[in-house]
């Protein structure tokens, strides 16, 4: 690997000090909308060494904020799908939750059209199956703005959308990944031939287990739905289930 593709290599993934090479299958592992890698900051020890965890940095945030984030999901997926060739040099699995789940999928979707080997398994958390978007997005046309839908979601705290200044640096890639969302415009005539294992939050307004089981639609290779004990964003409780499901099915 060239000093630039290593270059690539630190901004897109994030490893948090796991260094050991011992993994049979790495999980990519991409985050909800406005969110940063460090959401799997704490994956590294909850995994079993068998297991690598490598957290997507998007552009636009954390240590890549002077990048210019990316709202097109066709420009991510082809930038992603250049950066990730080389580290699918073993089995590998995606995960993603909310907006992330929506990236994984197309990534899916994407390496099948590169030629690239396939993921064993798609998991994907908190998010309605992309056959039932219907085009009008919960965070368009509110009075509120995004602060309000913030608000409404409820994953961030209180004391950050009352300061201006954490605001503007949180609103921009969160625009940006949004918009990802509302140009998802993978729709491929065959659906992917790998399991999705799906994780529905219970009390998710957004994410229902009725919604997230269309999921079945996407793959003919089985669809899994386990209910989480939680809202929109995974709880320590429903993280820790999401975990062991990971483990179990790809060890």
């Amino acid at each position: 690997m060239n000093g630039n593709a290593r270059d690539l290599d630190r901004r897109w993934f994030k490893r948090f000090g796991r260094t050991d090479d011992r993994a049979r299958i790495r999980v990519f592992c991409w985050h909800h909308a406005g969110g940063t890698a460090a959401q799997y900051r704490a994956w590294p020890r909850l995994l079993p060494p068998e297991v690598e965890p490598i957290a997507v940095q998007l552009p636009g945030r954390a240590d890549r904020f002077a990048e210019p984030a990316i709202d097109r999901m066709t420009l991510l997926v082809d930038e992603f799908a250049e950066v990730v060739e080389p580290a699918l040099d073993r089995p590998y699995a995606l995960f993603g939750t909310s907006m992330g789940a929506r990236v994984a999928r197309a990534v899916a979707y994407e390496l099948r059209e590169r030629g690239l080997p396939p993921p064993q398994r798609l998991y994907v958390a908190c998010d309605p199956a992309p056959d039932t978007d219907r085009g009008d997005w919960p965070w368009e046309n509110r009075d509120d703005g995004l602060i309000g839908y913030l608000r409404e979601m409820g994953g961030t705290p209180p004391e950050v959308l009352d300061q201006p200044e954490l605001l503007r640096a949180l609103l921009p890639p969160l625009r940006a990944d949004l918009t990802v969302i509302s140009t998802d415009d993978f729709r491929p005539d065959q659906p992917l031939d790998l399991p999705i294992v799906g994780f529905a939050g219970v009390a998710d307004p957004v994410g229902t287990p009725e919604l997230m089981a269309r999921w079945s639609t996407e793959t003919t290779a089985g669809f899994e739905l386990h209910r989480l004990p939680c809202g929109h964003f995974l709880a320590a409780d429903a993280e820790a289930q999401v975990i062991r499901t990971i483990v179990r099915e790809l060890l």
